[in-house]
């Protein structure tokens, strides 16, 4: 899109991570001009999430694009709501309904579904274990950016994964969904269920639930296509 787009976009990071992994987002969608906010969400509880990306948002003033990835798309599924918020993209993410959490949605796993390593929780945290996060979250990066993702963790409040869901913002915002069909936290056909119910426009990739690290261009191409789109 050239620059002088009339949308501008927020991206919201998920559990176990920080914004710092949408760089490579980030940096396309600056060139294509578009205004960007990178949140930094604390992810203690949800409704704490949702009031930092409420405050993005309020700060570009215009026209907004949410974009979440994986917990953050709990976030967004929260916060949408807001009357700036244009449309709503799920990179491989959560999209609850009323009164669901990222945990009630991960509480029955498929036979034969991978299951996240994460620990037991450590004083109200969660972490995954180390020796999986290559293969659980990020399996198309090499092993030394994964071994960083792994050891530079953020503590994932259990009060943020439990955060149920008020009003979903996929009831009345337009949506569009990436799905990783190689994705070992969120199983694809998980994701599948999820954007099919939230009526999204989904676009499958084949890579790890880290896609937005590993695939910048396809995810900023998916924001892209959505921004353009509800400017029109």
């Amino acid at each position: 899109m050239s620059s002088g787009t009339t949308v501008d976009v927020v991206l919201v990071h998920g559990g176990f991570v920080d914004g710092s992994g949408w760089q490579g987002v980030y940096d396309i969608l600056r060139r294509d001009g578009f205004r960007v906010s990178v949140v930094q969400n604390p992810t203690l509880t949800l409704d704490d999430d949702a009031a930092v990306t409420r405050r993005a948002i309020d700060a570009l003033g215009g026209p907004v694009l949410l974009v979440g990835h994986s917990y953050g798309g709990a976030v967004i599924t929260e916060a949408g709501t807001h009357e700036a918020v244009a449309g709503l993209v799920y990179i491989t993410a959560f999209a609850p309904d009323t009164g669901e959490s990222v945990l009630s949605l991960t509480s029955d796993p498929a036979p034969g579904a991978p299951v996240p390593p994460i620990l037991p929780p450590r004083d109200g945290f969660l972490f995954l274990d180390r020796a999986k996060f290559h293969d659980s979250f990020a399996g198309d990066l090499s092993e030394e950016e994964a071994a960083f993702m792994g050891d530079s963790q953020v503590p994932w409040g259990v009060g943020a994964a439990g955060g149920e869901v008020g009003t979903p913002a996929w009831r009345s915002k337009p949506s569009w969904y990436l799905i990783a069909t190689a994705d070992h936290m969120i199983p694809p056909p998980v994701q599948r269920a999820m954007a099919e119910r939230a009526e999204a426009k989904i676009t499958e990739v084949a890579g790890s639930h880290a896609v937005y690290v590993s695939q910048p261009e396809a995810v900023a191409a998916l924001i892209e296509e959505a921004a353009g789109s509800v400017a029109a």
